[in-house]
């Protein structure tokens, strides 16, 4: 599949189910129209694009800036907030995830978020603050999300939104994961297959994922090979991930993808960030196939 084919990924436009509106906006009938087009992109794909959502792209940018001076500071700083044994989630470092592991550590930070584990010692407020408020608006959204797609699979309207329910508590381990990806100019040591970020698909329901203007991000289409998610301003990229892939019996397809090095040398020289937010069913949920 060439670069120009790889921008048919649909472009869904969510605007009737956007966080701003209510629930008494929301009726039946859109919820099903979107459902059906992005469970449809979901069979087809295992990707797409979603528009319209709510969250805007300003918001976004703002908490690029402020994820980029957390990911800039000193080592010693970042590893207060460690993923370790003290917390559930929190920081890893560089090289220290190899999502393949048949490849060297991936070339990228990333920090994970939870309400959970909120600290009252938080160094950088302003980032912490901009963590709860993008978690808390992809719930918002992520709830509309799974009613679209209980319906769009001919299920009871709140099918998925009762697995789950408990979002944003230690019974549900949906996240949000921010990452942060340094150039890599040609005199950076990289070791053989080591890449930004390895193959792998997600393990939950469903993923969204907020990318910058860089690029790199690729999936592994069946029948296809690698194809380029070319970023496309003011869009969410929603991933089908393994347990929606199971829940549906192999009906939707959650495709792996990977972030790869840059060929460009300009390209390597620029630093990458993403932010994704899985979207888990809650701890006790059984998937029935």
């Amino acid at each position: 599949m060439s670069d120009d084919e790889s921008k048919l990924f649909p472009v869904i436009d969510v605007d009737g189910i956007a966080i701003y509106r209510t629930s008494r906006d929301i009726d039946v009938d859109t919820l099903a129209s979107v459902g059906k087009k992005v469970t449809d992109a979901l069979c087809e794909f295992g990707v797409c694009y979603i528009k319209n959502h709510g969250i805007d792209r300003g918001f976004i940018d703002q908490y690029f800036a402020l994820a980029e001076e957390f990911f800039k500071q000193p080592r010693e700083v970042k590893m207060k907030y460690v993923h370790g044994p003290k917390q559930e989630f929190g920081y890893y470092p560089y090289e220290h995830e190899n999502l393949n592991t048949q490849r060297p550590g991936d070339l990228k930070e990333s920090f994970n978020y939870h309400p959970v584990d909120d600290q009252a010692d938080w160094e950088n407020k302003e980032f912490y603050k901009a963590c709860k408020e993008l978690f808390d608006r992809c719930t918002t959204f992520g709830n509309n999300i799974l009613d679209a797609l209980s319906l769009g699979l001919g299920l009871n309207q709140r099918f998925l939104r009762d697995e789950h329910r408990y979002i944003g508590q230690m019974k549900n381990l949906s996240a949000l994961r921010t990452l942060f990806y340094p150039p890599l100019p040609s005199d950076i040591s990289v070791k053989h297959d080591q890449i930004r970020l390895g193959e792998h698909s997600d393990y939950g329901t469903v993923s969204f994922l907020f990318q910058d203007d860089v690029g790199g991000l690729e999936v592994n289409m069946p029948g296809h090979g690698i194809v380029p998610v070319t970023p496309v301003p003011g869009t969410i990229v929603l991933f089908a991930a393994d347990l929606l892939q199971r829940w549906t019996s192999d009906s939707l397809t959650a495709v792996k993808h990977m972030v790869n090095i840059p060929e460009v040398e300009s390209q390597r020289r620029k630093p990458r960030q993403s932010v994704v937010f899985f979207i888990n069913p809650d701890n006790e949920c059984i998937v029935i196939i």
